[in-house]
């Protein structure tokens, strides 16, 4: 790699972090000097500095070096700042390139779920969701897929407060359904709106974790029913789930 208008000391400094960040029981000042051509003086001096800093700590039973907590507590601030709209955007956009069909992204907030973003595909659909918009959780796809990954007291609390409301004929107004659906949201790992919030809209959502495991978001594909029947549904299962995946890896998810 062409390195131009490089401060010595602070690329040597990077160097030798990436170093001692491959080797997990750690490294001593000749293995690391071997390694990277730097004499043995310069990595010392480089190490202490390091040290003093809380980049990179020195065990006292086999002196040697390893990565500091600095880098720990650098990540999660750097995890808790990520923003999940921006963070999101390419993935949805991909889905959107892929299917031509609308996609949103929601969050759960206060029993419900919020969508914060919405992006319209090339056919025409005519959906009440839109950006800000709330939205019951028992009758939606982004909302079940929220819901699989709470605890199940979490869910009857928010059932007790918001209630299970008819939408169409084929909304879940029963817990004992709910639930049994829930489970198949987690064996399956994506969830169905089959015309249960909206007459004529089917939806497909997976769900999106963050750095801690817990659930943040979903992602959603809403069509009309004539378009999303059984074997679009079951080929977008996949998508949905890397979806999924790709995204709560960008948010430091680590299953």
């Amino acid at each position: 790699m062409q390195r131009e208008n490089v401060v010595k000391s602070v690329s040597r400094a990077l160097d030798i972090i990436a170093l001692v960040g491959m080797k997990k029981g750690g490294l001593g000042v000749t293995e690391i000097a071997n390694q990277i051509d730097i004499n043995k003086s310069s990595v010392f001096r480089t190490l202490s500095t390091l040290v003093q800093y809380g980049y990179i700590e020195q065990e006292n039973e086999t002196q040697k070096y390893k990565l500091g907590y600095k880098f720990l507590d650098m990540s999660t601030k750097l995890l808790e700042s990520i923003d999940l709209r921006k963070e999101a955007k390419p993935f949805l956009q991909e889905l959107e390139n892929r299917t031509n069909e609308v996609i949103h992204l929601v969050v759960y907030d206060q029993g419900e779920v919020v969508y914060i973003e919405k992006l319209e595909g090339n056919e025409t659909l005519r959906t009440h969701s839109k950006v800000g918009k709330r939205a019951h959780m028992h009758c939606t796809s982004v909302g079940k897929a929220i819901l699989a990954h709470l605890p199940d007291n979490d869910v009857l609390t928010i059932i007790d407060r918001k209630g299970m409301p008819f939408h169409t004929e084929h909304t879940i107004t029963e817990k004992e359904v709910l639930f049994d659906e829930l489970k198949q949201v987690r064996q399956k790992g994506y969830s169905l709106d089959q015309e249960e919030n909206e007459y004529g809209i089917t939806c497909i959502a997976a769900p999106v974790f963050d750095h801690l495991g817990n659930i943040v978001a979903a992602v959603s594909i809403s069509g009309p029913t004539t378009r999303m029947n059984d074997d679009r549904l079951n080929a977008l299962g996949p998508i949905m789930i890397q979806t999924s995946q790709q995204l709560s890896a960008r948010l430091g998810y680590v299953k």
